[in-house]
């Protein structure tokens, strides 16, 4: 944030704070040095929404109060905006910190850091020494590496439709989805979207990965409600065959694949190179075993077999 815009953010929010009584735009304008240099009163009241939206997107309760004149006057009640005493004990300290140390390839990593300074300031218990000699050497990441992960994000935070142009598992090129974000969740290393297809009028999710090119937003509003709970995993985990009645027989290259391996009934090794996996069969298995590549071959059943292949020659097609 540039000096000049954090600075008449902080002389906004002194004013605000510091009014017995609502204060009018014009009133605030003449006790803000920045409002005055303003060339116009345009331009004073773009810049002056602009910054009471930042405010508030800061966290600082602002009250917007009409006076029996009509007047629309501002402010900001101390008691609005005071923190309860914050009581965390070491090991709830401890917790906020592995938390905040998550977000380190993504936007939320400035604001988990924040958060944790301001904590820390506001009394927060130091995590204790053994949890810092334990957990050093290991600790949790959410990899962020896709481009879109960050727009949708925002998208889903503000509620703004979408598009963005997605390839399929099984398609050679990409289609444009106009879709209203609810959720992003994180299975197995990979990020999903779970939302509302405009075109087809139905929830689907969409793996990021798969996302090419800008995602771009949509004015307007939502047109389908957004469900108190959305089951991206559970969706995401339908396709991978984890609700599999059946098996499927696979050769797999030896140490590739640890995630098949980890779901396999059964393993032997084959030598030359190959063991042989029996593994969980269900709806979506075919997509999954294609991004291995050569390193895995079906054996049966038949269906599962062409599928792959199947997908195989598309992918070569693109």
């Amino acid at each position: 944030m540039a000096i000049a815009k954090a600075e008449r953010l902080m002389n906004l929010a002194l004013c605000l704070l510091g009014t017995r009584r609502p204060l009018s735009k014009r009133e605030l304008r003449g006790s803000i040095e920045a409002y005055l240099e303003a060339g116009s009163d345009d331009s004073f009241n773009r810049m002056f929404e602009r910054d009471k939206d930042d405010l508030r997107e800061l966290g600082l309760v602002i009250e917007t109060v009409e006076n029996i004149e009509g007047d629309t006057g501002y402010l900001a009640r101390r008691d609005s905006n005071r923190l309860p005493a914050i009581t965390l004990d070491g090991e709830e300290a401890a917790a906020l910190g592995l938390a905040a140390k998550v977000w380190q390839q993504a936007r939320l990593a400035g604001a988990a850091s924040g958060a944790l300074q301001k904590l820390r300031a506001a009394g927060m218990p130091e995590a204790e020494d053994s949890y810092e000699v334990h957990h050093s050497a290991l600790e949790p990441r959410i990899p962020v590496h896709e481009a879109a992960f960050e727009p949708l994000m925002l998208a889903c935070r503000d509620r703004r439709p979408v598009v963005f142009d997605y390839r399929k598992a099984n398609a050679a090129l990409s289609e444009q989805r106009q879709v209203e974000p609810w959720t992003l969740e994180c299975w197995r290393g990979h990020w999903y979207l779970a939302g509302w297809d405009r075109d087809r009028s139905a929830e689907r999710v969409f793996r990021l990965s798969r996302i090419a090119g800008r995602v771009r937003s949509r004015a307007g509003e939502f047109q389908a409600p957004v469900p108190d709970a959305v089951t991206v995993r559970e969706t995401v985990e339908s396709w991978a065959g984890e609700t599999a009645t059946r098996s499927a027989l696979i050769r797999l290259r030896s140490g590739c694949g640890y995630p098949l391996r980890a779901r396999a009934l059964s393993s032997r090794d084959l030598g030359d190179g190959w063991d042989e996996l029996n593994v969980p069969y269900g709806h979506g298995l075919d997509a999954w075993l294609v991004e291995f590549g050569p390193d895995v071959v079906v054996l049966e059943p038949a269906d599962l077999r062409a599928d792959v292949v199947e997908r195989l020659r598309a992918v070569a097609k693109g």
